[in-house]
């Protein structure tokens, strides 16, 4: 674990390095501890892949208080073992059919796959929360199986569909919301990743398992899905 100050009112805590399954249960069970004992000095707290980022009120802590009680409360975070701890498992109905599956064909062809080949390969996977971003609810999920991997589109498109699930590299995500994107689109759920109304926004939280279940055109119209 390393602790490095950015600026006056915030720091950052490294829990290791790269995009691994483990690193991201030792971010989740810091942020855990963060927000049960420092709760009251925390203005703002953002976990990603392998950091946590703070931001402290100065009005009741000063960076050496601050790092000093990060430290004791952190302290014994590397030597846990989490290999047999698993977050909350996910289940996200998502519908590969060609009218949503917009970039389907390009993955066929890259990947010399069948497209029931790689609707399989994806929804068999088990991804792990890795980061939320990009845009509110957005969560990066990993790692998806390098047959399938695929670069990032050339052009991006000005606007991709709510609910469409991509894939970047070895990382696939669904788009809570419309907006614009540059990740292959093979599929789309027909349930709401995005809640305002909620303190979370999203079901998904850093660490958390989530497993992608095929459904068919009947079942994802019947959940409310889009054409």
């Amino acid at each position: 674990m390393k602790i490095q100050p950015l600026s006056e009112d915030s720091l950052i805590v490294y829990m290791g390095d790269g995009i691994d399954r483990l690193v991201a249960r030792k971010v989740k069970a810091a942020t855990y501890r963060i927000r049960q004992d420092l709760f009251s000095y925390v203005v703002d707290i953002i976990p990603s892949y392998n950091s946590i980022h703070l931001t402290y009120d100065l009005t009741q802590a000063d960076f050496f208080w601050f790092h000093s009680q990060l430290r004791g409360l952190l302290a014994d975070i590397d030597g846990m073992t989490f290999s047999d701890q698993k977050g909350a498992v996910i289940e996200i109905p998502v519908y590969y059919g060609d009218e949503v599956a917009l970039d389907i064909a390009d993955i066929v062809e890259r990947c010399h796959l069948s497209r029931d080949e790689i609707v399989t390969i994806h929804s068999q996977q088990l991804y792990t929360v890795y980061a939320i971003g990009f845009s509110p609810g957005f969560a990066y999920l990993g790692n998806t199986d390098q047959r399938i991997a695929m670069p990032r589109k050339n052009t991006p498109r000005l606007r991709v569909p709510a609910g469409s699930l991509g894939i970047a590299d070895t990382q696939t995500a669904i788009y809570p919301s419309d907006s614009p994107g540059g990740w292959q689109i093979l599929g789309r759920t027909p349930i709401e990743l995005l809640d305002f109304q909620k303190s979370s926004l999203t079901p998904m939280d850093m660490g958390d398992l989530v497993k992608f279940v095929e459904i068919d055109r009947k079942e994802y119209l019947s959940l409310g899905g889009r054409l």
